[in-house]
């Protein structure tokens, strides 16, 4: 293979994150860059895309503005194109829709010539200095590439609990599936499991349909209420480049213990949507007298799950008061979230990555992978870097500011300047500041 042919950068997953640095790499002519992904176009979240879905995030933060907001990439030169810049500004949105997200996502992945869709991606190895990517092309070819350097960005996989994993099927799905399956929301008997913003989504979703005496949905969370997500200012100094920074030098032990103290700052509902559905629940039963039996049910661990007769029993511990109870349902919506894996293609690699104690890649500074191979040629890791990272990685928050980081490291200089002054808040003590300084 020639030198010419040789990539800077490949990158498997064409998914936001990558969108984010092929966007900044775009105005880089002397960096060559592609991206594969196995679909054979964008989509985000199609499975999610309800109406009146928010994202929770200001639309600043976008792909590309945080570190370069000159790039033609961004969210308002997305409105610019669309004609919609003072219709959009005249909606004072408190947030954006997820459809006006998807919407400037997709737009981004239509414009970026170094997005190759329809290429999946078999086989990762590596010799003499570059990664080989093996892969089939839109047409059942097989096409392999070299590259100096490698990014994975294949986002996270549906998370399901081991007792309603095996029942997973037409009557029992993820919540990420409920808007290409909508006619399981058309049965009369629905159990919701998870408490979060999807479960909330899907709730919300239940009663706005027609509702008979025949509907009955039970909403199961482990939480000890439906939670607000904690959106104030001193909280979101938690999704800042200096505070994830800092994060990423404590020990396992106390990243762990962070992690789970600022769970609602990622992991709750917004309130607009938990207003909506009280207000909601009052309508349908003050003023209506609508005969729908509606159940919330906090504190509930699903601990057990049976199907038989066409209907689901679900089991559950009461944390509130230590009983138990068994809810019936025709249809099961697992909202419980997602998980990060290390994709197949990877396995030649894979004795070579360094992991954690819990399976997850050890990341450095840069979002690059600690492995066994040369230093000049890295693996970074996009959206798998919560544990190392914090709260922020999966969120857009920090997304522009993570690309410029990795595209700093790729090309061994500075590119993006992204010096920030202190946080409004003094997160670490003056030992720890030294030591950081220190490292620098």
């Amino acid at each position: 293979m020639s030198a010419s042919s040789l990539l800077d950068l490949a990158g498997i997953g064409c998914g936001p994150f990558t969108l984010s640095v092929a966007a900044h790499l775009d105005r880089l002519p002397e960096v060559s860059a592609a991206f594969f992904d196995r679909r054979p176009a964008f989509s985000w979240h199609p499975g999610m895309m309800l109406p009146g879905v928010e994202l929770q995030n200001s639309c600043l933060k976008d792909l590309v503005s945080a570190a370069d907001p000159t790039n033609p990439w961004s969210f308002l030169s997305y409105l610019v194109s669309q004609k919609r810049f003072y219709a959009f500004l005249n909606c004072e949105f408190d947030a954006v829709y997820r459809k006006e997200t998807a919407g400037y996502f997709k737009w981004v992945a239509n414009g970026l010539p170094s997005l190759n869709f329809g290429h999946d991606v078999r086989e990762v190895s590596f010799s003499d200095g570059a990664f080989t990517l093996r892969m089939t092309g839109p047409d059942g070819t097989d096409i392999t590439r070299q590259s100096r350097n490698l990014s994975v960005g294949v986002g996270v996989t549906p998370w399901a609990p081991d007792c309603a994993r095996r029942h997973l099927g037409p009557t029992c799905v993820h919540a990420s599936q409920i808007a290409v399956t909508p006619e399981i929301l058309s049965a009369r008997r629905i159990a919701i499991i998870g408490g979060g913003q999807s479960g909330c989504e899907v709730f919300q979703a239940l009663l706005n349909r027609d509702m008979t005496a025949e509907d009955e949905v039970v909403w199961i969370s482990r939480r000890p209420t439906f939670e607000p997500i904690d959106a104030s200012p001193f909280t979101n100094e938690y999704f800042s480049p200096t505070y994830s920074d800092l994060f990423h030098g404590l020990p396992a032990f106390r990243k762990g213990e962070k992690l789970e103290q600022q769970k609602l700052a990622s992991d709750g509902a917004s309130l607009s949507t938990l207003k909506a559905i009280y207000r909601r629940l009052y309508e349908l039963k003050h003023l209506d007298g609508n005969p729908a039996r509606l159940r919330l049910l906090p504190n509930r661990t699903l601990t057990a799950m049976d199907h038989g007769n066409g209907q689901y029993q679900l089991h559950t511990t009461n944390a509130f008061d230590g009983g138990s109870d068994v809810f019936t349902a025709d249809v099961v919506i697992l909202a419980t979230g997602y998980h990060t894996a290390m994709p197949e293609c990877l396995a030649p690699l894979s004795r070579r990555i360094r992991l954690t104690d819990s399976g997850q890649y050890c990341l450095n500074r840069d979002y690059s992978v600690d492995w066994d191979g040369p230093a000049a040629n890295r693996l970074f890791a996009l959206n798998a870097s919560r544990h190392s990272h914090g709260i922020v990685d999966p969120q857009l928050s920090i997304a522009a500011w993570r690309s410029a980081e990795i595209v700093n490291a790729l090309l061994g200089r500075n590119h993006f300047d992204l010096t920030l002054p202190p946080s409004m808040v003094e997160w670490a003590s003056g030992h720890t500041a030294a030591l950081r300084i220190a490292a620098e």
